[in-house]
């Protein structure tokens, strides 16, 4: 089995950082936590590790996974161009629970999935995981689990589905909130004639913070079926395009 280090402890913490740089030099799969969720990662640049961090999910190339980044120095180099407004939630959110969709740098060289030329980024506030992206460069990181699964918020339930698939695991106890990252598509405040922030997947930032920082750049709030009834509207689930999958990517 993998081997599991508890990062609470100094000895081990040493060691388990050394071994999950070395499994990702290798282009292997590391374990480690975030301020979210336990994620499962790969060498983003690694296109061989960012496939088999999929194959090691069941998923396909269809859910490409999010990128962290020790940084906002990192995400000007993996994304064709930072907005003002996403500036303004990146002051606001990171490091924290808050995954962007950006247009990517297209010089890059790297293959995450059928991502139509956008990435997914955030930087996470979980001090063990920064120090290791500062050493590792970006991490393609997804929820430690098995599609379909509910995301892994400490390390034993990753261990149960992930198993020797994973080089490596770094246990930092339960995961500080358990619930997964909002992501939001930024991708047409570059370029687009009607730019607008989506709500892709609701979770650790809510609709009314991220309208704090964006205004009326933020999508209307859904509306719910009762509400668009007493409006004499369709209900929300005949006006756009379907929810985003419940397990979607990223932690």
């Amino acid at each position: 089995m993998s081997p599991v280090y508890d990062c609470r402890d100094e000895s081990q913490l040493l060691s388990g950082m050394r071994h999950a740089r070395q499994a990702i030099g290798r282009g292997e799969l590391v374990v480690l936590p975030t301020d979210t969720v336990y994620g499962i990662a790969a060498d983003a640049f690694n296109a061989r590790a960012v496939a088999g961090l999929l194959e090691a999910k069941g998923r396909g190339r269809q859910q490409p996974p999010p990128v962290l980044v020790p940084g906002i120095g990192t995400l000007r180099a993996l994304v064709a161009e930072i907005p003002a407004a996403v500036e303004d939630l990146v002051r606001e959110f990171w490091p924290g629970g808050l995954t962007i969709v950006l247009p990517a740098q297209p010089s890059l060289s790297w293959d995450l999935g059928d991502t139509h030329g956008t990435v997914a980024v955030r930087m996470p506030a979980q001090k063990l995981t920064l120090e290791l992206l500062e050493e590792t460069g970006p991490l393609a990181v997804s929820s430690a689990n098995l599609t379909g699964m509910p995301a892994a918020v400490d390390i034993d339930a990753a261990r149960d589905m992930l198993r020797d698939s994973v080089a490596a695991y770094l246990d930092a106890g339960p995961s500080e909130t358990g619930v997964a990252s909002t992501i939001v598509d930024a991708t047409t405040l570059v370029g687009g004639t009607a730019p607008q922030v989506r709500v892709l997947r609701e979770g650790a930032i809510s609709r009314d913070r991220l309208r704090a920082v964006l205004g009326d750049l933020l999508e209307p709030d859904p509306v719910d079926d009762d509400s668009a009834a007493a409006a004499g509207r369709p209900p929300a689930s005949t006006t756009g395009d379907a929810a985003p999958d419940a397990e979607a990517p990223g932690p």
